[in-house]
């Protein structure tokens, strides 16, 4: 097939074009990794995370967060995450690294591992024992009842106890009718589940 030169040149400028768009959205991509979980996951103490930035191979880490959610990276010491969503530990390295040391510099955070958070289901159960909460969505007092095998047929589902400490050291207790749970579906959540929970079930007085 002969082409005209002018149509010869759209082509060929077309595939130009192309070639430098293709070039620049691979640029793109890579100066803006994006994490293997949700921007908004809360990271929790002895997390397992790799921080990387971008171009400065010698600046990549694995480190697993302290008891305190603190960790230590080159140049800029030991940084508090407490409390901090992978996106906004993101930003803080960056400005960190941005104050003294980098310009500008692209962060990547990935947990590697998450750190297990685990509640406590106990008495009239199937399979009493630990249950772990998923990293990245609630678990609340029914699923944590399904998974240790279900209320057995002993159970006490009008009295179920919820023992909590919270952050100021202090302990609560709460008292659950489970069966006005199961009725009325929007008071499930109302019970999701912290770490270090711990749930009794009694037994019913025959």
């Amino acid at each position: 097939m002969l082409f005209r030169p002018k149509c010869l040149l759209s082509l060929l400028a077309l595939a130009s074009f192309r070639l430098v768009a293709a070039d620049e959205s691979s640029s793109s991509a890579t100066a803006n990794p994006s994490s293997a979980q949700r921007g908004d996951y809360i990271l929790q103490p002895f997390d397992l995370v790799e921080v990387v930035v971008f171009q400065e191979p010698d600046l990549e880490r694995k480190v697993r967060l302290s008891e305190e959610s603190k960790l230590t990276l080159p140049l800029i010491g030991t940084v508090n995450l407490k409390g901090m969503t992978v996106h906004q530990a993101q930003d803080l390295i960056r400005d960190l690294y941005n104050k003294d040391y980098l310009v500008d510099p692209q962060i990547n955070i990935t947990v590697m591992e998450y750190a297990k958070e685990t509640v406590n289901v106990l008495g009239s159960v199937n399979t009493p024992g630990s249950i772990q909460i998923p990293p990245e969505q609630p678990l609340n007092l029914l699923d944590a009842v399904t998974r240790a095998g279900g209320f057995n047929r002993l159970a006490d589902r009008k009295h179920v106890k919820l023992t909590r400490v919270g952050d100021d050291g202090k302990t609560s207790t709460f008292i659950i009718n489970v069966d006005d749970i199961i009725q009325s579906t929007a008071g499930g959540d109302q019970w999701v589940l912290q770490k270090g929970d711990v749930i009794f079930v009694g037994e019913r007085i025959l």
